[in-house]
């Protein structure tokens, strides 16, 4: 009964007129929501933090948020000599307390010494992981809970390389995290200060530094420095439809779209500005449908050929084109992959850029059909694990062996195509996949017929990414019994076909090349061990089968995740394909109790 005890003990110690009290003491006689509150602290992952908006130690607070801030003061303090000077970069997204928490943050670490740079306003995710490498700081924490209900927060955690914190990194900073209580350490002052009286206003002190709109133009200078095409090669005058989805983006993309010459594109005016209730979305996900319902109004009111949308953080991103019959089309983030692997490859090798060292990379939940395109090109197409900690990280992997990063991509709708911008990245995303519509468009052609082509040339597959959410501490112990059954009872066969091979990556995973039916899942470097299954089915009906799922609980929501793939003779073939797997996992998994 230890959620008792800590329940009592947060009563105690919370400050006397603070909200944070006032919201406790609304839930008591609640045993299951205090359960969830108190029977663990907050994992601190290789996404950092992330929870709901509460009181509690598995909650996102003042207390946990300025916790982890000082145990990773502690930590970098420790392990870089010169971490004071070098500072640390601090962004926050458009959610509620999230300026409050990054200002919290700012102050604790200027209280350790250590330099605190910081924006006067929200920012995407990116240009924090851009920063870090150009102010050639020693870490970085955005604010954020990305594409999460409103009711969640974040506290995501960079390391120097610009990356999301690796595993051993991530590892040091929980230990030193979890080393101090939330309530007695050396700016608990500060945290009761914050949970009081909230800061909004940035605070006078000489170790935090004001990054201004200088800093802005750097992130914006490289991504435009991304384009293939240019000027007269682009029909700039294609009709577009931008969304923000109420968060950081609103600002860069816009002034993107102004840059590259746009000029007949609109965004969503009920969704241009921050909204921390995301009011007009609900949910703020761009890689749902749903969050496109004003875009598609406001296309259909333009005649706009392409939607886009970037998540509150502006580091995902996805679209909706319009097929040959003048609807608006989603796309999931496979599909997308497909048109900027095509496009960036495509330009490259037509204006004798293409790197002969060039090399791609992909998780391991993310189609295969992009790596049969990668192989057309002569280059590689590698996999890693699901993250931009891991897809970018092999950036380091590929120099060493002499390959040239050329992009990296996952299905959930992140992208990534600059090297110097270690994470995934909505506004270069959404720069390249608008300049490749300008440039199809003036060669009399729509994406739509671009994608229809794509399968046409390397296949005809399918793609479907369903999830189960189950919240708390009993859909978690559901999940876990779900991985354990399927698990200790592989089926032998799936929609009648056999499976052939099962790549459990609980221990972490070397690519055989023994194996030639195997070929699209070879790895730079040696993929460490994370909770994932993935299974080859044997498809006697095609000469070159590709037929594959994959199971995962999410790293950074309630999910478990599921990856349908196949590749047929036909478009329709292989969606009846997909469909009759699914079943059969679905099936399988939902009857765990």
């Amino acid at each position: 009964m230890g959620y008792i005890k800590e329940n009592s003990r947060w009563l105690e110690k919370l400050p006397e007129g603070s909200a944070l009290l006032k919201e406790l003491k609304s839930v008591q006689g609640d045993e299951k929501e205090l359960k969830e509150r108190f029977s663990e602290d907050m994992s601190f992952g290789t996404a950092g933090l992330r929870g709901k908006l509460s009181a509690g130690n598995n909650r996102m607070n003042f207390y946990t948020v300025g916790r982890a801030a000082q145990g990773i003061a502690d930590y970098l303090l420790s392990a870089r000599a010169d971490a004071a000077e070098r500072g640390v970069v601090i962004a926050h997204d458009p959610r509620h307390l999230s300026r409050e928490f990054s200002i919290l943050t700012a102050k604790i670490f200027a209280a350790n010494g250590i330099k605190a740079y910081v924006f006067d306003d929200m920012r995407p995710t990116p240009e924090l992981a851009f920063m870090i490498r150009e102010l050639h700081a020693v870490s970085g924490v955005n604010i954020t809970a990305s594409h999460n209900p409103r009711d969640y927060n974040g506290f995501k955690a960079y390391f120097e390389d610009g990356c999301q914190v690796s595993a051993d990194v991530a590892s040091g900073m929980q230990a030193a995290i979890f080393k101090l209580d939330c309530f007695a350490h050396k700016t608990s002052e500060l945290i009761d200060a914050a949970a009081m009286a909230p800061e909004k206003d940035i605070p006078a002190d000489p170790r935090i530094v004001l990054l201004d709109e200088s800093f802005d133009r750097r992130y914006l200078d490289r991504i435009e420095a991304l384009a293939i095409h240019k000027g007269d090669e682009l029909d700039r005058s294609i009709p577009l439809v931008y969304t923000p989805l109420n968060g950081a983006g609103s600002f860069f993309f816009s002034e993107m779209l102004g840059d590259r010459g746009f000029d007949n594109w609109h965004i969503v005016p009920e969704q241009k500005d921050a909204d921390p209730d995301f009011t007009t979305v609900g949910y703020p996900n761009p890689e749902d449908p749903k969050a496109f319902k004003l875009s598609e109004e406001l296309g259909r009111k333009t005649g706009a050929e392409l939607l886009m949308a970037t998540d509150p953080d502006a580091d995902r991103f996805a679209i909706e084109i319009r097929d040959d019959e003048g609807g608006y089309v989603p796309l999931n983030g496979n599909q997308t992959g497909y048109l900027l692997v095509n496009y960036i490859l495509e330009g490259m090798k037509d204006a004798g850029v293409l790197p002969a060292n060039g090399a791609l990379v992909k998780s391991i939940v993310t189609s295969t059909m992009s790596s049969e395109m990668a192989e057309a090109y002569g280059l590689p197409m590698y996999e890693c694990l699901t993250g931009f900690k891991n897809i970018c990280g092999q950036i380091p992997f590929l120099e060493k062996a002499g390959l040239s990063y050329l992009f990296g991509y996952e299905e959930s709708v992140g992208y990534a195509a600059c090297p110097d911008i270690r994470d995934k990245d909505g506004i270069s995303a959404g720069m390249l996949v608008a300049e490749a519509a300008a440039y199809y468009r003036k060669k009399g052609k729509t994406l739509w017929q671009v994608l229809t082509g794509l399968y046409e040339k390397y296949g005809f597959y399918a793609e479907d990414e369903p999830n189960l959410i189950l919240e708390g501490l009993e859909g978690r112990a559901r999940i876990e019994r779900m991985m354990e059954q399927i698990r200790r009872k592989t089926p032998e066969t799936v929609a009648g076909m056999r499976v052939f091979k099962v790549i459990d990556y609980l221990n972490g995973y070397s690519f055989d090349a023994s194996d030639k039916r195997l070929k699209a899942t070879q790895s730079i470097a040696p993929v460490p061990g994370t909770n994932a299954l993935r299974f080859f089915l044997e498809d006697k009906e095609n000469e070159k089968p590709d037929t594959w799922f994959a199971i995962r609980p999410s790293g950074t929501e309630p999910k478990i995740k599921f990856y349908f793939y196949t590749k047929q003779a036909s478009r329709e073939k292989a969606l009846a394909v997909n469909a009759a797997v699914k079943k059969d996992i679905m099936d399988i998994i939902t009857a765990v109790q």
